[in-house]
Order: C-alpha cells, then sequence, then structure tokens
C-alpha cells in the first residue's frame, strides 16, 4: 500500500476538489448525517476553504486515490451559522480554529489516520498562533429509524485527542437527507480543545 498523508493550504488543493467532493458525497451517506449529496454544491462549498487565509487541507492518498479528507480554517473566515453561537455566548471567533470536516473510507478506519488529521490541524491552528480547535457534529435521535445497531457515535475518540462537548452551543446546517424529496435544517452542537491546556 502506498498510503500518504498530504498537506496544503487551501488553494494548493484545488486540484484535488473533486476527489475530495466525491469522498465527502460518499463518506456523508452513512449515519448520522445521511447526506444525499451534490458534487457542484460541495466544489463551491471547497472552494470557500480554498479562498481562506490560513485554511488547510490534510489528504490520505492511496495510490494516486484521495481515501480521506480533512479541513480546517480560522472561524473569522467561516459561515455566520458557525460563528453566531460563539459570538452569543460572549466568545471571539477570532480565538478559534474550525476543522470544517474529517471523511475517511471505511476501508481505511483503524490506522491511525484520523489521528493525524486532528494532529495537523492543531498544528495549524498553534502556527496561526489561535488558543482553540472546535468543530460541530450533528445529532440525531436516538430512535431514528436509520441508526444501524452497532453504530458508535466518535465521541470517545473526539474525548481522547482532548476535546470537550459544548452542548450550549448550538447551530443548524441545511441538507436534504436520504429518502427526503427536500432540505431540512440539522441541529448541531460545538467541540472544543484548548491548545494551551
Amino acid at each position: 500500500m502506498t498510503l500518504e498523508i498530504k498537506t496544503f493550504s487551501g488553494a494548493e488543493a484545488a486540484a484535488r476538489f473533486t476527489d475530495v467532493a466525491r469522498l465527502r458525497i460518499a463518506v456523508f451517506r452513512d449515519f448520522p448525517y445521511l447526506y444525499d449529496g451534490d458534487l457542484a454544491y460541495e466544489e463551491r462549498y471547497l472552494a470557500t476553504y480554498a479562498r481562506s487565509q490560513g485554511s488547510i487541507f490534510v489528504l490520505a492518498i492511496d495510490d494516486g486515490t484521495v481515501v480521506g479528507a480533512s479541513t480546517g480554517t480560522p472561524m473569522t473566515t467561516e459561515t455566520d451559522e458557525v460563528k453566531a453561537p460563539f459570538l452569543a455566548s460572549g466568545r471571539d471567533p477570532a480565538d478559534y480554529f474550525y476543522f470544517g470536516e474529517s471523511v475517511l473510507l471505511p476501508a481505511y478506519r483503524g490506522r491511525g489516520i484520523g489521528v493525524t488529521f486532528f494532529a495537523e490541524r492543531e498544528a495549524q491552528a498553534r502556527q496561526l498562533g489561535l488558543r482553540y480547535t472546535t468543530f460541530c457534529a450533528v445529532e440525531r435521535p436516538s430512535d431514528h429509524p436509520r441508526r444501524p445497531r452497532d453504530y458508535v457515535p466518535l465521541d470517545a475518540f473526539w474525548h481522547k485527542r482532548g476535546y470537550r462537548h459544548h452542548p450550549e452551543l448550538r447551530t443548524s446546517f441545511t441538507w436534504r437527507d436520504l429518502d427526503d424529496t427536500s432540505e431540512s435544517p440539522k441541529p448541531l452542537s460545538f467541540w472544543i480543545k484548548d491548545l494551551a491546556a
């Protein structure tokens, strides 16, 4: 196997956007996101990260194929949906580095790639002089009809990386679920790590 982990600035990653977009659509179809993805939307979304000063793409590439990807950007460059809960609670977005996603094909999980994704993005935050890293995760009811019986949330993995759940910091993103005919808002809450702790 010729697996490599490579980091790119946003603009440098542009040549891989179609690959990353396809990967996001494939991974986010699974529970809990259940995302019925659209390639054109994905490429527009990724382009916003390319334009962000200080953004990072961390890609896992196996024999030329992107099998995993994670992104991060200073929160000040993020959307109002991301910043609003922080502003409302008196937190300054200028102190935070926001993780957009971390997606990895199932065959490559359990090999430490996800740990590397977090470490590389945290290193970028430190390089930019930011104190906190954060991300948000979708919340689904425990009795959701598409919840697999063997589903294990990533909470323990995130805790092990030093992240703490802040359920009081909430937002919503809109997308179309599998089997739905239209988009609807989904609730998400944030996890935060203090890099100085």
